[in-house]
């Protein structure tokens, strides 16, 4: 890394490779500064600009660079640290691992994965190897955090995009002077620049918060296989409710019991409203000064029409998708295909009338519980409500010592709390996700039950109400979530989504309306000259206009990437965002 004079200022610069002098005038190099780029970061930002479609500035620039300060890099010593002492199905599945160079846990929620992470963690120190532990949000990381630090004391530094610029210089100076060996984070832990790395551990992987929605919009999960390529480091990707890909692509790693096996009973009811059921089983678990969790799907959810009755949204005849709404246009629209038709008042599965798009928010929600059961505290565990470190931490330590009573909120709940005192979870809203726009719709709603099933019952018996009309659907794979996965494949295999083939999707955005539909229609003409790629839809995308630019969009589908990453390099990238491998559709 260099420093160089643009214009009036002073610029941080990476020298790429030597040239022949040009014959225009050139400036000096003003300083060579003492941080640089290895080899391997180099290769892996050059692989995220031309796979996910950014400059390499912009691929490079999720890097740290490394320190010309020597490390010191000798074997640590163990034994002043304590030991986590594993159980013979926990060892067998270690030894699994340690004997592969990249491998799925799939184990289901309370079995002990975190106890096989800090046996690996230390196996790395043991060999003098440092270790990258990736959570899918800041919200794991104080718990977490407290649990690494029995361990392994100050060899372990949190990671995140919330921490002060003292915080993070502190840390980068405690890796050059070789006293951190393990960073544990959200995604940007993985381009801290550790020496020696021997594993990379992505818990939660099936998260879509694993996956940036600005360019580069690359997926630190995939990223990091990549990354263990690269540097010869050990991958282990981890889930209660592993995606698709990953179970279709790496070695299955099994943890079929919890560690705890307490007794879990689930009750399902229909409606979509706290009712009479779910306020007195909260009260009575409150009687008891026992703690709930309650669930609630984002605003986002609330595009579809859903049927009250028998819990079904209505689909796109085409996409197996839920139809949007759009009030304004008195239409229903597929964002995949854009089929359109006028807004219908009936069931199409059971014939009931009307359809419904109603919500509830958290804050209602509060308002609820907090007047029909007096004396009880409640936690609002939100995007809204949760906006530091500070907040965060203390939301969780008032649940952690019984001041607060419910943990209510929205995805943020699913994201790996473990609290032995939770004995009942009520689960709302899954109707409304199975009906998303989004060919994964099923799946994120069975894995959202069986990850807010999973933060209750660690320790003790306990309840789960989930209020859904389509009670079936989940009661056959309650006992058994690999049975959902093998039915899904067949249904994604059959109806040509990945893991079988290859999406992407191009966002165009202009003030001028006209312009944004040119961009649309001369792309979509430059790319059907590919034989090998499907237009599988283009049009005004599902939020039309943002920060005053108008929003158009085309979806892509081929069986082999390779055919689709041709055609997308071919196309003027300026003025539009290419997103490859999208989890976000609407």
């Amino acid at each position: 890394m260099v420093s160089v004079p643009l214009k009036s200022t002073t610029k941080d610069a990476v020298i790429l490779q030597p040239v022949e002098k040009p014959t225009f005038e050139t400036t000096e190099i003003s300083t060579v500064l003492q941080n640089y780029y290895s080899k391997a970061q180099m290769q892996i930002a050059k692989f995220i600009s031309e796979y996910y479609f950014s400059s390499f500035s912009e691929a490079i620039s999720l890097f740290l660079p490394f320190s010309q300060i020597k490390i010191r890099n000798e074997k640590l010593e163990m034994r002043n640290y304590k030991r986590v002492v594993l159980t013979s199905v926990q060892q067998n599945a270690y030894e699994q691992i340690l004997k592969k160079d990249k491998s799925l846990l799939f184990g289901v929620t309370g079995s002990g994965k975190t106890e096989i992470f800090i046996s690996l963690f230390a196996k790395m120190l043991e060999e003098g190897k440092s270790s990258i532990f990736l959570m899918p949000e800041i919200s794991l990381t104080p718990q977490m955090e407290k649990r690494l630090k029995v361990y392994f004391g100050n060899k372990v530094a949190m990671w995140h995009s919330k921490l002060t610029k003292k915080k993070k210089e502190s840390i980068l100076a405690g890796i050059e002077e070789g006293n951190i060996h393990i960073i544990a984070g959200a995604r940007s832990a993985l381009f801290v620049p550790l020496s020696n790395l021997g594993l990379i551990v992505v818990d939660e992987e099936h998260d879509d918060s694993y996956k940036a929605m600005t360019r580069p919009r690359y997926h630190a999960r995939d990223v990091a296989v990549l990354m263990g390529q690269k540097l010869g480091a050990k991958v282990l990707l981890a889930s209660a409710t592993p995606s698709m890909g990953s179970y279709h692509k790496y070695e299955v790693v099994k943890l079929n019991k919890p560690f705890v096996e307490a007794k879990k009973t689930y009750y399902f009811s229909t409606g979509n409203s706290i009712d009479k059921t779910i306020l007195t089983a909260l009260d009575k678990n409150y009687a008891k000064q026992a703690q709930s969790l309650l669930f609630l799907p984002t605003r986002g959810n609330f595009k579809y029409l859903y049927c009250q009755s028998c819990g079904k949204t209505h689909l796109c005849p085409y996409c197996s998708v839920g139809m949007a709404l759009h009030r304004k246009r008195k239409h229903l629209k597929c964002h995949y295909c854009n089929f359109t038709e006028i807004i219908v008042d009936t069931c199409t599965q059971c014939g009931h009338t009307p359809l419904t798009s109603e919500r509830m928010g958290t804050q209602e929600a509060i308002e609820i519980i907090s007047s029909a059961i007096e004396g009880i505290q409640v936690e609002q565990f939100d995007k809204d409500s949760i906006t530091t470190t500070k907040k965060l931490k203390d939301a969780l330590k008032r649940f952690e010592s019984g001041k607060s009573h419910i943990l209510l909120g929205t995805q943020m709940l699913s994201k790996g709390h473990d609290y032995a005192n939770i004995t009942l979870s009520v689960i709302m809203g899954l109707d409304y996700i199975l009906g998303l726009a989004d060919y994964r719709a099923r799946e994120r709603a069975i894995s959202l039950l069986f990850q807010i099933a999973g933060r209750s019952g660690r320790s003790k018996e306990a309840k789960v109400i989930v209020q859904t009309g389509d009670a079936d659907f989940f009661k056959e794979y309650l006992a058994d979530y690999e049975l959902f996965i093998k039915d899904e494949l067949a249904f994604l295999e059959m109806a040509d989504y990945p893991p079988f083939v290859s999406l992407a999707r191009i966002l165009i955005a202009h003030k001028d309306e006209s312009k944004a539909g040119k961009i649309t229609l001369n792309t979509v003409t430059k790319l059907k000259a590919f034989k090998d790629v499907e237009i599988v839809g283009s049009g005004k995308a599902p939020v039309e206009r943002v920060a005053n630019k108008f929003r158009f969009h085309i979806l892509l589908r081929s069986k082999n990437r390779v055919p689709l990453l041709k055609a997308l390099h071919s196309v003027d990238c300026r003025e539009i965002e290419i997103d490859f491998d999208p989890v976000e559709f609407s």
